[in-house]
């Protein structure tokens, strides 16, 4: 599917364009891109996680993960021992978003001496 395939003329429940707008902004929120890049490498415990995403909270780690395991992208696995522990992994659909993702984190971190001179550029003026 191209976006020439997607119908943008009529936004409405059920329609093409909404669904894909979705899936953008839940690929492109705040947290989102971390996590998938934090999980490319396999299992994770949430605390870990945690430590690895610089300035998450646990409770937004907690409502982005819920989030991507209701989407099918991440798997949550609970391991009854005592405390609990529960790892969590990139589905087979998760794994798919990797290489778009890692490609936006590398564009990103290209980028952004340019972007922020820009920035710096633009306000001045």
């Amino acid at each position: 599917m191209t976006l020439s395939d997607i119908d943008f003329s009529t936004p409405g429940e059920g329609d093409d364009c909404q669904v894909v707008r979705e899936i953008l902004d839940l690929v492109g929120d705040k947290w989102t891109l971390y996590i998938i890049a934090t999980l490319r490498n396999g299992p994770v415990r949430f605390n870990e996680l945690r430590r690895q995403i610089d300035g998450i909270s646990q409770r937004m780690l907690t409502i982005n993960l819920r989030g991507l395991e209701r989407d099918g992208l991440v798997k949550r696995t609970l391991f009854p021992t005592i405390p609990p522990r529960v790892d969590y992994e990139l589905t087979e659909v998760g794994r798919t978003l990797l290489a778009p993702v890692m490609a936006l984190v590398m564009w990103a971190n290209s980028n952004r001496e340019s972007i922020q001179d820009a920035r710096v550029r633009f306000n001045a003026s």
